[in-house]
């Protein structure tokens, strides 16, 4: 009865990170977003950027489906999995916006 209970909090505690990990994508998404439109109205966004703002997404979205597939494999459960695959996402959005905010 008590590793029932200890096994649901840990599926809500893990299931809580993972949606304030995706929260915390978004908003810097939206910041990234936001920086990179403005870069490309104003005429000012660098062929590096240009290229870093296609080129990561294959890299990140890979490194995510590894990180869910290992959660996966060693049966730590879906919500573990889904945190797993946020992970990268959420790293990678989380630099953009630090370093496009310093750029300004």
């Amino acid at each position: 009865m008590a590793q029932n209970r200890n096994s649901i909090f840990e599926f809500f505690k893990t299931s809580q990170k993972a949606q304030f990990a995706q929260t915390q994508m978004i908003f810097n998404a939206v910041s990234v977003i936001q920086s990179r439109l403005t870069q490309t109205m104003l005429g000012t966004m660098t062929a590096e950027e240009a290229t870093r703002m296609v080129l990561e997404k294959q890299s990140t979205f890979a490194k995510s489906l590894e990180m869910s597939a290992r959660a996966l494999a060693s049966n730590k459960g879906l919500s573990a999995a889904a945190l797993a695959a946020i992970q990268p996402i959420e790293a990678k959005t989380k630099a953009n916006a630090r370093r496009l905010s310093r750029a300004k």
